[in-house]
């Protein structure tokens, strides 16, 4: 069994974790905050969309420029619904899938870089850029989500057994 294989099955049970949690956020919460300086759901949602799609890069490239020097810096992108957040968290994890379902346990112990202008931030195998800065990432940032959802009153799903609203 290969490196990817053995991740293909987490992969896939977070992802679908991740989506009825996207899927439960009403558009007229997007905007809504837990307090003044933390992101909104919105935000939220979309950083979660985003992320998914950075695996098929961090797979099929050997790293990205978060402000690269003469080009534009990165920004979260922004959608307006969440019919376009899930739109676009189902092509991330398409890409995702794809890229795992093809990379060599050789090719995934390469080393993928992070940089800022040009400046390395973060480098370390693929493995564990999947791992870390993807998948965990996202749990992390959808345990945020849950907790807004739940302070709007929104029913959360059980992701790892019944939950408790279930």
């Amino acid at each position: 069994m290969t490196t990817a294989q053995a991740l293909i099955p987490e992969f896939d049970r977070e992802m679908a974790n991740t989506r009825q949690v996207l899927e439960r956020i009403p558009d007229d919460k997007l905007d809504w905050k837990a307090h003044p300086k933390f992101n909104s759901i919105g935000w939220v949602a979309c950083h979660i969309a985003e992320m998914a799609g950075w695996i098929e890069g961090i797979l099929t490239t050997d790293s990205f420029d978060v402000n690269p020097p003469g080009g534009p810096a990165y920004a979260t992108p922004t959608f307006k619904s969440t019919k376009e957040i899930l739109a676009s968290f189902d092509q991330g994890v398409a890409g995702a899938r794809k890229a795992l379902e093809s990379i060599s346990d050789a090719d995934f112990e390469k080393n993928w870089s992070l940089l800022n202008a040009g400046e390395t931030w973060i480098s370390m195998p693929r493995t564990q850029m999947v791992r870390t800065f993807s998948i965990s990432h996202l749990i992390h940032h959808r345990a945020f989500l849950c907790c807004y959802l739940r302070m709007n009153d929104i029913k959360v799903p059980g992701m790892y057994g019944p939950g408790g609203d279930d």
